[in-house]
């Protein structure tokens, strides 16, 4: 049985064993599915489905088996038509644009921003004050570390195989983000790739190899052209 939340919208759909926490309102045409717990605070907008089970494709290399509850942190803001898996932990804080999607078992921290009609896919980590613009697109088994910035249309890959050979499934692999790292627009990152703490990849640059902390790369393929300014580094804001 849900506890009573503060803003009721209209055609709310609760599961079974949905917890829901104070001063938590809701849009119109939202659908929270079993056992999610939704934290004090929260603005659940029209439209948005919560606690969603993947269907699979015979093919997929996403993990199967049993999904721990969603769980939403207090605070958290949930646009409209957005959705959040089973499975999946979003912090204290978090905030998904429209249409925006995380997937199953993934793990956002505090105050991460996932914009408008943004893709996390599964098995994704996203550290603390993160933000990830419009149209991005992180791939299945990515590690992003606190404060870096994704810029839009960012896209991301994690199979070198392309759907081709029983051979990729072992080596899947999404690119590592470290701390305070910068993606610019509409740059595309390569499978099982690392860039570096607070290193700059300058719009539309194609990066195929690990990029070096605090270095500022471009072009395509993208080469390293210069260090990362020391005042823009965070230890200087």
């Amino acid at each position: 049985m849900a506890l009573r939340p503060s803003g009721l919208g209209v055609n709310l759909l609760l599961g079974d064993g949905v917890v829901v926490g104070a001063d938590v309102a809701f849009g119109a045409n939202v659908v929270v599915f079993d056992d999610t717990v939704i934290g004090d605070g929260c603005f659940i907008q029209d439209g948005a489905v919560l606690g969603k089970v993947p269907s699979l494709a015979p093919t997929s290399t996403a993990k199967r088996g049993e999904l721990a509850a969603a769980v939403l942190g207090p605070g958290c803001v949930i646009s409209t038509g957005a959705v959040v898996y089973r499975g999946t932990t979003l912090g204290p804080g978090c905030i998904l644009g429209d249409y925006a999607g995380v997937r199953e078992r993934c793990v956002l921290g505090e105050r991460v921003v996932v914009g408008r009609g943004s893709v996390v896919e599964n098995d994704t980590t996203i550290g603390d004050l993160t933000k990830i613009q419009t149209g991005v697109y992180i791939t299945a088994y990515m590690t992003i570390e606190d404060r870096c910035f994704i810029a839009p249309c960012v896209q991301t890959t994690n199979d070198n195989f392309m759907g081709r050979t029983e051979k990729r499934h072992e080596l899947i692999k999404g690119a590592t983000i470290r701390r305070g790292a910068r993606v610019g627009g509409g740059a595309v990152l390569c499978p099982g790739i690392e860039i570096g703490e607070e290193a700059f990849i300058a719009a539309g640059a194609v990066v195929t190899k690990d990029a070096p902390p605090r270095k500022v790369l471009m072009g395509v393929p993208a080469r390293i052209v210069r260090d990362v300014n020391e005042d823009e580094l965070l230890e200087n804001q």
